[in-house]
């Protein structure tokens, strides 16, 4: 560039600078906008990362994805630990047809993120996509009570789907079975997600799952997607149209970290908060509150454990039964839970209807060596999969199974890894943990159908017939007797072992005030209620 050349330029410039100052000093410009150093944002920290953004394709099925799903997506209702349900996309519900039929008024301030209304239509047209048997959908069983739908839950041609709409915010769900409202929504609240259907309608429903819609989605959750790194962040924005007011701060960032680190964290003014509900090992509590922290103590169990065994690779039931003797389960919980934990021979909620007498641990060792002489184990080597917060965990149960003579070898790997390979039968037994609710089959009547037979059995003829039964059945005491049924036929088959229940420990935030810590283990937050001071 010539000497001549650069004047120009620089004059140019000087011109156009001075221009600009005489502009903003006379008020012929706008004021420029706010620097976004001054916006809001809440650090989230997580343990596991979801395993993708369509909320009807975790194949995990996890709460850490279900937990992402609740921000984007709006649900039916937002539940609260003890069971008790608020409305959220729907105002209210009721019964109807005689039980068999609810009827579920939405609220009608309900937008997408773009502006559209949520209506009935999108209601039920989201249930028969996810029905539609081309959609590559995984786990929608929880729809198989609908009318009009196979034991898979997938639609049956020629049926009418049991999803209509009754006027433009009334949607009418109708079952095959008597169904009481509240129970359904405690069931199966956490598995229902409106789509934006009108901007869907052009993707087949074969490629739906996989489209590049879900790598920038539009819900109608109280946030706004902003951006992701798959597996390691996402930023989202409050959305200032939700229904139930606007979250009380700019955007949020969720950033998955070691479990290990999250307290560290939150204490290093690094997170402002983190999932499930701030929760707190009883044996860090005390490094929390130094910290100047409050802790709270859970009301109701949070968190039920248990061993997920592979009944097609562990087919022998008196191996299973060998398994259970040898487990220390006091010891375990002890190791995990400290005193906030409880041993249980099953994943019925204590305090209910149909929880039997207390549970009693049982270890017995002699007993798990003569029931595995008798098995036909032959001792081949069984792989226990875990996440690495739960490696010493592992490492205890491993320790107890090779007392009694069986060989153990542990993977760590993901929390979606670790599902996904129970699934396909790549693991043999893997740790984990769920949410209960104070239904009697939250745990089992999802896991012992043909669409998602997580445990491997070889038969499940008698799993679906007694699930049914007991599901149809309304008259309580005859409901408790079925129930007790099939408690003992899982004693004897042993198709997983249950391990303990856990109350849990929440820190407070100290930056974020409005959270309702509990009702985070239904895997639902009430953020449009959060404000960061």
């Amino acid at each position: 560039m010539n000497v001549k050349l650069k004047k120009i330029l620089a004059l140019t410039l000087s011109l156009v600078m001075a221009c600009s100052l005489c502009l903003t000093a006379c008020g012929g410009q706008e004021e420029p906008p706010e620097s976004s150093e001054t916006a809001v944002n809440v650090n989230y920290g997580i343990s596991n990362a979801w395993d993708s953004l369509m909320p009807y394709y975790s194949v995990s099925g996890s709460n850490y994805s279900r937990i992402i799903y609740d921000k984007i997506y709006d649900r039916l209702a937002y539940v609260q630990a003890d069971g008790t349900c608020l409305p959220r996309g729907a105002d209210s519900w009721e019964s109807a047809d005689d039980g068999y039929a609810i009827l579920f008024r939405l609220n009608q301030k309900a937008a997408f993120h773009d502006g559209t209304p949520v209506t009935a239509q999108h209601w039920a047209d989201t249930i028969a996509l996810v029905t539609d048997p081309a959609c590559e959908v995984y786990g929608r069983t929880f729809l198989s009570g609908l009318v009009g739908t196979d034991d898979t839950g997938a639609a049956v041609a020629g049926e009418k789907l049991g999803a209509e709409v009754v006027d433009e915010y009334t949607l009418k769900l109708t079952f095959k079975t008597p169904v009481i409202p509240n129970e359904f929504l405690v069931d199966y609240n956490r598995e229902i997600y409106v789509l934006p259907t009108h901007l869907l309608a052009e993707i087949p429903a074969a490629e739906l799952m996989t489209n590049e819609f879900w790598l920038s989605p539009i819900g109608s959750g109280p946030c706004k997607f902003v951006s992701e790194l798959a597996g390691s962040s996402l930023v989202l924005e409050a959305n200032e149209n939700y229904q139930l007011g606007a979250p009380g701060f700019d955007t949020l960032t969720i950033t998955v970290m070691d479990k290990a680190n999250l307290l560290t964290a939150l204490i290093a003014g690094d997170l402002d908060y983190y999932a499930f509900g701030g929760s707190v090992s009883e044996e860090n509590r005390p490094i929390a509150e130094e910290a100047g922290f409050t802790v709270l103590e859970g009301t109701v169990p949070a968190t039920f454990y248990e061993l997920m065994l592979n009944n097609e690779s562990i087919s022998d039931a008196k191996t299973r039964q060998a398994i259970d003797l040898a487990l220390d389960k006091e010891l375990l919980c002890l190791q995990s839970a400290g005193s906030m934990g409880f041993v249980t021979d099953t994943s019925i909620l204590p305090g209910t209807p149909y929880s039997g007498p207390a549970p009693e641990n049982t270890y017995d060792l002699q007993a798990a060596k003569d029931r595995l002489a008798e098995s036909s184990y032959a001792g081949e080597t069984l792989t226990l999969a875990c996440t690495s917060a739960r490696a010493s965990l592992a490492a205890l149960i491993q320790q107890n199974l090779n007392e009694v003579g069986f060989n153990v070898e542990i993977e760590t790997v993901d929390s979606s890894t670790m599902f996904a390979g129970m699934y396909d039968g790549t693991y043999d037994m893997a740790v984990a943990s769920h949410t209960p609710t104070t239904l009697p089959l939250w745990f089992t009547a999802s896991r012992f159908t043909q669409d998602n037979n997580l445990f491997r059995v070889a038969d499940l003829s008698y799993y679906t017939q007694i699930l049914d039964m007991i599901q149809m059945e309304t008259v309580e005491e005859a409901r408790i007797a079925l129930v007790d049924e099939f408690e003992a036929y899982l004693a004897q088959e042993v198709p997983f072992v249950p391990l303990w229940f856990y109350y849990s420990l929440h820190v407070e935030s100290k930056t974020v005030t409005g959270i309702d810590y509990p009702s985070s283990s239904y895997c639902n937050e009430n953020i449009w209620e959060w404000v960061k001071t």
